[in-house]
């Protein structure tokens, strides 16, 4: 037998034209319109009356530009908000500089689903178990809005003020996310742990990101970011700083683990307890800082 709410309340329909158009009408029906691009979210939402207040759903996927792809030797990979997750996975350029993103996204949900889901929405729900933030934060991504005072670009680390807020103003969208060329040598890897083996919230997300590095006294620089261990999505800079300034022995390693492991301020929910994710963190970074450094 079906339970709970199996249908969604009426709303309208508004397919803007052009950026300004949509920007306007978000911002003067604030709180009752909700901007559409993969909708993955946000039907489940109205479904479940979370949204009860929307009235109007904005479709912005089809605004110029917001499901191209790019990439550009010098200024790196730009990828339009509304670009669904296995076309960003399927994207050359994607598979040859930045794998990580590719491993991130492919833990999300199941490939139908990836049709729709996109990278830009997973941000702006600012879960904090979202698989592609992290990949996103040590990558070193910028966001691209746009809203009632023109674009501004913002980078990722700092935009996630909480679960489910961000840095974005009411009206402002989303256009596009910007990631610079990687260092040259560089290599990244993201793991996740779920109750399955495919299509489940992470329990724990860890992403490593690491390159050569003369000015470092290891030799290297890395990046770690952390999901499902906080309120944000987070890059744990205290681990950052150990690998950075000590040879990169089993010894450091351990305890950059540890400092991940610090960094983290989890909650005991029906998936995990607290202890299990912080001790996670911990075993996951050791482990993918060693599988960067054998790559």
């Amino acid at each position: 037998m079906l339970t709970g709410k199996q249908f969604i309340a009426e709303f309208d329909y508004v397919r803007p034209q052009t950026l300004q158009e949509a920007v306007e009408f978000l911002a003067a029906h604030n709180g009752e319109a909700r901007p559409f691009m993969g909708g993955t979210d946000l039907f489940v939402r109205l479904r479940d009356g979370f949204y009860s207040e929307t009235k109007y759903v904005v479709d912005l996927k089809n605004l110029p530009g917001m499901q191209e792809i790019t990439f550009d030797p010098a200024t790196g990979l730009r990828m339009g908000a509304a670009l669904n997750m296995n076309r960003m996975i399927a994207f050359p350029a994607v598979q040859e500089h930045y794998p990580i993103l590719a491993e991130a996204a492919r833990a999300v949900a199941s490939y139908q689903l990836r049709t729709r889901a996109t990278v830009a929405g997973n941000l702006c729900n600012a879960s904090p178990a979202s698989d592609t933030a992290p990949a996103c934060l040590v990558l070193d991504a910028r966001v691209v809005l746009f809203g009632s005072n023109g674009e501004r670009r913002l980078p990722l680390n700092g935009f996630f003020t909480g679960p489910g807020r961000t840095q974005m103003q009411p009206g402002e969208i989303m256009t596009a996310i910007e990631i610079p060329p990687p260092p040259e040598g560089a290599a990244g890897r993201y793991l996740s742990l779920g109750r399955n083996a495919i299509g489940d919230l992470a329990i724990v997300g860890v992403a490593a990101f690491g390159f050569p590095d003369r000015t470092a006294a290891s030799g290297h620089s890395f990046r770690i970011a952390l999901a499902s261990v906080a309120p944000v999505p987070l890059r744990a800079t205290a681990a950052e700083e150990i690998l950075a300034r000590a040879p990169l022995t089993d010894e450091t390693i351990h305890a950059a683990a540890d400092a991940a492991m610090d960094a983290a301020t989890p909650i005991s929910d029906v998936r995990a307890s607290a202890e299990y994710r912080k001790l996670m963190v911990r075993n996951l970074t050791r482990r993918v800082v060693k599988e960067v450094l054998g790559k």
